[in-house]
């Protein structure tokens, strides 16, 4: 992980990053964390800005509209970002799989692509996908996948109602869908093919890393050789992968994130803010 980053807002109340790397926003769903997500994106800028897929769950809103005002802001956050000369990057991933019907456009300055390599401040190259390819469920067995989401979807409401009632008795939030993740053997080897498994497709393109989400669970680590990096998700980790001008990266947690807010003014939203940390 190296060194913590110095976080030190500028003169108009921001912290600048070379890049941002996000993904797994999952717009269209209750369980998107999408005030918190705005609040980052008010109090950060960046020279790049990588949606690295999953933003909108197309999956979910056609089983259920949902739509609210905040999902509306953190779109037209973006596509402000980018008219004010940041260069955002959307990576399809499966949730929102319908803009790979759109690969090579721009919409509102967004470039629309499968993958990219970015290469860093200090010269090493990453390849930049969300990884649902390098899924044997989602590629083998689309209707098992169907079926896993509704399962997610399910304990991320369980979730939400045991971390109302954890905050009224006075204890931190808790993730039951990843303590079952970290508990349930098939799981951690899932969890740990799919690592291997796009960390050696970066090595077998001779790059040095590769940033990629999908997995909801965020990391920063070398797998033979490779840097593997996932940024998270914005459903439950609240977690961004950033990079620095001088080529640093480093996960940036919400219990961070949070701080930057409070810091440096952006409007906080009205639910109580939780701080969870991934483990490493």
């Amino acid at each position: 992980m190296g060194a913590q980053l110095d976080l030190r807002a500028d003169a108009e109340g921001r912290v600048r990053f070379r890049s941002i790397f996000i993904s797994d926003i999952h717009l269209g769903t209750s369980s998107c964390q999408a005030g918190h997500l705005l609040n980052f994106l008010r109090c950060t800028e960046s020279d790049n800005l990588f949606l690295v897929g999953d933003i909108i769950d197309g999956w979910q809103l056609k089983r259920r509209w949902f739509w609210d005002q905040a999902h509306n802001d953190v779109i037209q956050k973006v596509l402000r970002k980018a008219r004010k000369g940041t260069r955002v990057v959307y990576v399809a991933g499966n949730h929102d799989e319908v803009v790979r019907h759109f690969l090579g456009l721009a919409f509102g300055g967004i470039e629309i692509c499968e993958e990219v390599v970015h290469s860093t401040a200090d010269g090493r190259r990453l390849l930049i996908i969300h990884g649902d390819l390098f899924d044997a469920v989602v590629q083998q067995a689309k209707w098992l996948a169907h079926v896993g989401d509704g399962l997610y979807t399910c304990a991320l409401k369980l979730n939400q109602w045991l971390n109302r009632l954890r905050a009224h008795l006075g204890l931190p939030y808790w993730s039951l869908s990843q303590y079952l993740k970290m508990r349930v053997k098939n799981a951690v080897s899932y969890i740990t093919d799919f690592e291997r498994a796009v960390a050696a497709e970066a090595r077998r393109r001779n790059l040095d890393g590769v940033v990629c989400g999908h997995i909801h669970k965020a990391e920063m680590r070398e797998i033979d050789g490779v840097l593997y990096c996932n940024d998270g998700d914005w459903v439950e980790s609240l977690t961004a992968l950033v990079e620095t001008h001088d080529g640093q990266l480093q996960i940036l947690h919400w219990k961070e994130i949070e701080e930057l807010t409070a810091t440096f003014g952006a409007v906080l939203t009205e639910e109580v803010v939780y701080a969870h940390h991934v483990g490493h």
